[in-house]
């Protein structure tokens, strides 16, 4: 079982990996030895997630990575094959919402602008399909690799409110298991690409639908996405790891094209 899941010298680079769940996944994958490459737009958070695990006595470095710019992504891998050599682990955790593409009582679908759609589908699926370009093609040299993409509970059941993320991420599923067939068939039969879709977390993209600003407390949503979480919670972003972990390790070696769900129940309650 140690064998099967060890990640001890493996080469992670993470996308969004200043953001609240990557961050969980950096520290994780560094804990447990491997060597973590903290990808994100804000170099500031990038930098502290790498010195927090550096500062722990795991290796990690920051670099500063815009998705949505193939040269940025570019220069990021290069980073990366200059500190550690290789590539073994892709995970795409850049994504997010925001509010203008986002219906609610004072904000109609027919209100939303497609500029705002636009950026949602820029940021989690071109985002996603870029640096899958740019870090696969290393993985494609070495024959060998892992692709975690982050979908969401919204690709699997559509949500209310939000379309542009839902419908972005539905796409992160479809591209998931195309990737999936494509590096087997083209390049390698050792680089496999799945997909984890979590349930509700609170985000930095969701905390405004979720809770009220003002006084922190739940939202009429959020109360409504709890009644209909079996579990009777938000996750947690540590209730990722064991999943995280089973994908990118050994454990997973004959698994390729699949979105795991991590949801406390949420997708399997008819709400009655």
């Amino acid at each position: 079982m140690d064998r099967l899941f060890d990640v001890s010298g493996k080469v992670a680079a993470i996308t969004g990996g200043g953001g609240i769940l990557c961050s969980e996944m950096a520290r994780a994958l560094a804990k447990r030895g491997a060597k973590v490459a903290v990808l994100d737009l804000s170099e500031e958070q990038a930098k502290a997630v790498a010195d927090e695990i550096t500062s722990q006595g795991g290796t990690a470095i920051a670099i500063k990575t815009d998705v949505l710019d193939r040269k940025s992504l570019e220069n990021a891998r290069g980073i990366v094959l200059e500190n550690f050599g290789k590539v073994d682990i892709l995970i795409n955790g850049a994504g997010g919402n925001k509010a203008e593409a986002t219906t609610s009582d004072t904000f109609e679908f027919f209100d939303i602008p497609p500029e705002a759609i636009q950026w949602v589908f820029n940021l989690n699926l071109l985002g996603t399909v870029l640096a899958t370009q740019v870090f696969g093609e290393q993985m494609a040299k070495q024959g060998e690799g892992v692709i975690i993409n982050i979908s969401s509970m919204a690709s699997i059941r559509p949500l209310t409110r939000t379309i542009g993320y839902s419908a972005a991420k539905a796409a992160i599923n479809n591209f998931t298991q195309w990737m999936a067939v494509h590096f087997n068939m083209n390049y390698s039969k050792n680089i496999r690409v799945n997909a984890i879709a979590p349930g509700f977390f609170l985000t930095n993209q969701n905390r405004f639908l979720l809770t009220d600003k003002d006084t922190g407390e739940m939202t009429p949503r959020g109360k409504q996405i709890i009644d209909h979480t079996p579990m009777g919670r938000y996750g947690d972003p540590e209730d990722l790891i064991g999943t995280l972990i089973y994908l990118v390790s050994d454990a997973s070696e004959f698994v390729t094209g699949i979105v795991v769900p991590v949801d406390g129940g949420f997708s399997s309650y008819s709400g009655v």
